[in-house]
């Protein structure tokens, strides 16, 4: 049984401040080279893979996770993009995804779709990407869904991307309890199970509940992300004043099949002062 599930979210492939690897060929020959805080982001998506992985599975099988968001697309009138052809953002998706599902240790890819501002309506690019990438499909054939319950072991954990976000940092775990409360007050009304971990992202800031239960905990979790700050998260209460969060998650399952996470992320650095 694979016990390692590694999850990301949140790669906005396509934007100029999204994940990039240093060169993309766009549509009509062109090409783009990523930026000098974008390479920064590349050198930690690559230490990710490389390092920190084989480090958190002691180099055992894994299935990989991305929790939403795949591409930037094109939404609110921005102009954030390396290119608006959908097809350029998807092909991007599918160069840098598929290098790391080829990977020797990587035994399944699944896709939980994110927001329509990014993916499409109903999640059509993140489709389009995940059939490219045969990603596990869902059991109507879907290659991507809004949301999955998998089990590993005795552990059942729950995947969505969205989540209520907060404009102050006095807040940020609110609507993350509120949604695993609500997701077992839920599951006692029609008596089924409910989720041990609980997975979303959206906000591109890590944040995590352990609660005690009968399984050792319940853990609600939110990724960080691959994105830096666009024009948007400028204007809200907490992006003004905090950095970008990059990263992703590991799930396990130890002794006696209890889980436990652990995370890596990474903070950029604010901008240099200037001097008077």
């Amino acid at each position: 049984m694979v016990k390692n599930i590694i999850v990301i979210s949140d790669t906005h492939f396509g934007c100029r401040l999204g994940l990039c690897p240093p060169k993309v060929r766009i549509d009509g020959g062109g090409y783009y080279e990523h930026t000098a805080i974008q390479k920064k982001v590349w050198l930690m998506w690559q230490e990710f893979w490389d390092k920190w992985i084989p480090q958190v599975t002691k180099d055992e099988d894994y299935i990989v996770v991305h929790n939403g968001d795949v591409i930037e697309g094109i939404h609110h009138n921005s102009v954030t993009q390396i290119s608006h052809n959908i097809t350029d953002q998807v092909n991007i998706a599918i160069e840098v995804l598929g290098k790391i599902i080829a990977q020797p240790h990587c035994k399944k890819y699944y896709q939980i779709r994110g927001t329509e501002a990014h993916g499409g309506k109903s999640g059509q690019a993140e489709e389009g990407i995940a059939k490219a990438l045969t990603a596990v499909k869902d059991e109507i054939g879907d290659y991507s869904r809004w949301e999955m319950w998998l089990r590993m072991g005795k552990i059942l954990i729950n995947f969505g991307h969205h989540i209520g976000t907060s404009s102050s940092a006095n807040y940020e775990s609110t609507a993350l309890y509120k949604e695993l409360v609500e997701a077992y007050v839920d599951a006692g009304r029609w008596n089924n199970e409910s989720p041990d971990v609980l997975v979303r992202s959206h906000r591109h800031r890590q944040f995590e509940i352990r609660i005690a239960t009968d399984k050792g905990y319940g853990i609600p979790f939110i990724t960080p992300g691959w994105q830096l700050k666009t024009p948007f998260v400028y204007k809200t209460g907490m992006g003004r004043s905090s950095m970008p969060q990059i990263g992703g998650y590991l799930i396990r399952t130890g002794d006696e099949d209890h889980v436990y996470t652990r995370f890596k992320v990474w903070n950029i650095q604010r901008p240099k002062e200037e001097v008077i």
